[in-house]
């Protein structure tokens, strides 16, 4: 009896070698491994050995069992390894590969970091400060009297009767003269808010750099100069620049700076970059500093305005829009 199932279970083995495909695979599978099949209805012919030959006969018929289902699984594997290659899931490893789309720092981001990197080397040190301030350092603190314009509610951001959100980076200024004595030289980035009308020029978000120099000495030519070698350096050396009178009150005398650009149809225009100036000594006054033993300049340019004159963008919304088509030109 042992004898005809060691048969049994060489024969399977020797079927098994010749099929070559999945439908054969699943008769053979059924014929031999099935609840009815050959192999399993070897268990049912035990109770026809003797009591002494049962316990051999038993295993054996196991390590048949085994034998057969693990040589089973071995041709299924190649035969599903060689179906799938067949129906079309062959992989060339010289094709190309697809790009993956990587993500990067935003334009603004981008132009920010430009200009702290220049800036730094430079010499100038960089802080920052609080979007939510108190008109102490928004407005008194720069000189700009209660009566002014400046301080409309209808022209800020206000929380409280003395909170509002930040309508200029030049509130750094005070805050650095505040915590540290001359010599000073910092930028300060960061957002600023007015409740500006949305256009292609304007948004009531956007982002500023302030500039602060404050030693002994300090004179109109030292702004003009560092601004000269800003300009060049981040636009281009044959860019034109000229400063422009204006008044602020935080600074005396006072200037614009206006970039001449140049269109798509080829006309020049001159574009106001941000306002500069000769800090006032009634600024210093407030922070405590000797008008009398140091003098200062400071400037403060609109980030986004920087971007879109270098890259030619028309309309700020584009930089706040998400659109994933323009923003991946950069």
């Amino acid at each position: 009896m042992l004898d005809e199932f060691k048969k049994i279970g060489q024969d399977a083995i020797t079927h098994l070698k010749k099929i070559s495909d999945l439908n054969s695979l699943e008769e053979y599978r059924i014929k031999y491994l099935g609840r009815k099949g050959e192999i399993t209805d070897l268990l049912s012919k035990i109770g026809k050995i003797s009591k002494e030959e049962r316990p051999a006969a038993g295993q054996l018929i196991n390590q048949i069992k085994q034998e057969v289902a693990d040589a089973f699984e071995q041709v299924k594997a190649s035969l599903d390894n060689s179906s799938k290659g067949k129906s079309g899931d062959f992989f060339d490893v010289t094709t190309p590969g697809k790009k993956i789309s990587v993500g990067k720092s935003h334009i603004i981001t981008q132009t920010t970091d430009e200009l702290l990197e220049l800036f730094g080397r430079m010499g100038f040190g960089i802080v920052t400060g609080p979007e939510v301030e108190d008109e102490f350092h928004n407005f008194i603190a720069l000189n700009i009297p209660q009566e002014h314009p400046a301080r409309d509610p209808l022209d800020n951001f206000y929380i409280d009767d003395n909170t509002l959100l930040r309508s200029q980076t030049s509130t750094m200024q005070i805050r650095v003269m505040e915590n540290n004595k001359p010599p000073i030289r910092v930028v300060a980035p960061g957002r600023v808010y007015r409740p500006d009308t949305v256009d292609a020029t304007h948004m009531f978000m956007f982002h500023q750099i302030e500039a602060l120099v404050v030693d002994e000495g300090i004179t109109m030519v030292d702004l003009k100069t560092t601004i000269d070698q800003f300009i060049h350096a981040f636009f281009g050396a044959g860019t034109k620049w000229r400063f422009r009178p204006s008044f602020f009150p935080f600074t005396e005398p006072s200037a614009e700076v206006d970039l001449l650009m140049t269109d798509k149809n080829g006309n020049e225009n001159w574009i106001e970059m941000g306002g500069c100036g000769m800090v006032d000594p009634n600024v210093f006054e407030t922070v405590g500093i000797d008008s009398e033993k140091y003098t200062g300049w400071a400037f403060g340019f609109g980030i986004e305005r920087l971007a879109m004159r270098k890259y030619g963008i028309k309309d700020i919304r584009l930089l706040f829009e998400n659109d994933l088509r323009f923003l991946e030109q950069f």
